[in-house]
């Protein structure tokens, strides 16, 4: 990628597809993926962690992915909830076009990819399952997480995976003291060298 960051809107290099075998949903599956994104190889070891570590997501309802990559978070949510519609957002385009066209190969037509500013603001999500991007710097993650987390429908719970050594506990006391009264936020597992944080809503949304 050389000078390019994933965060980018539009990665400066030329985009060169390539195909990517990796496991999602219990099942081999063949889909693209092409540089100047989050993790081009494969399942990067965070986004692993939170497939297996979080609970089943809700069989309907607007499941959110924040940061989408190639798809693999959004992707899962698909083939695990068909009957739920999935938001799959990013700031990189290129990102955005590999997530759409994975989606398609694969069936799910219930995957919706957009830039943030694109999605209706008045969408409440049941569920956010993100593998976030600390990289970008403390102020621009929090705003973004902020952007998302007060979004959450009554009863909806994100699911957010950090490294523990990228701040995964001082994020979890900022969070908790960020998000308004009637959120949770809580260490669900720690694995490997991630901890998984809950962000639960249980007020009226």
């Amino acid at each position: 990628m050389g000078s390019d960051h994933y965060f980018s809107s539009t990665p400066s290099g030329p985009e060169v597809r390539k195909p990517l075998r990796v496991t999602l949903a219990g099942s081999e599956r063949v889909l693209q993926t092409a540089g100047g994104i989050f993790s081009p190889d494969g399942i990067d070891k965070g986004t692993a962690v939170l497939l297996e570590e979080v609970p089943a997501p809700p069989a309907t309802g607007n499941l959110l992915d924040i940061g989408c990559g190639w798809g693999p978070i959004a992707l899962t949510l698909a083939l695990r909830s068909p009957a739920a519609r999935i938001y799959a957002v990013d700031v990189n385009e290129r990102s955005l076009g590999l997530t759409r066209d994975n989606a398609a190969a694969l069936g799910c037509d219930n995957v919706l990819t957009s830039l943030p500013q694109d999605v209706d603001p008045d969408v409440r999500f049941d569920t956010i399952w993100s593998n976030p991007p600390i990289r970008i710097g403390k102020e621009e993650l929090h705003a973004l997480l902020m952007l998302w987390l007060p979004r959450l429908a009554s009863g909806g719970t994100a699911w957010l995976v950090v490294q523990k050594n990228l701040g995964s506990d001082s994020l979890q006391r900022w969070l908790a003291e960020a998000l308004p009264a009637g959120f949770a936020v809580t260490r669900h597992s720690t694995a490997k060298t991630f901890r998984i944080l809950k962000v639960h809503r249980s007020d009226a949304a």
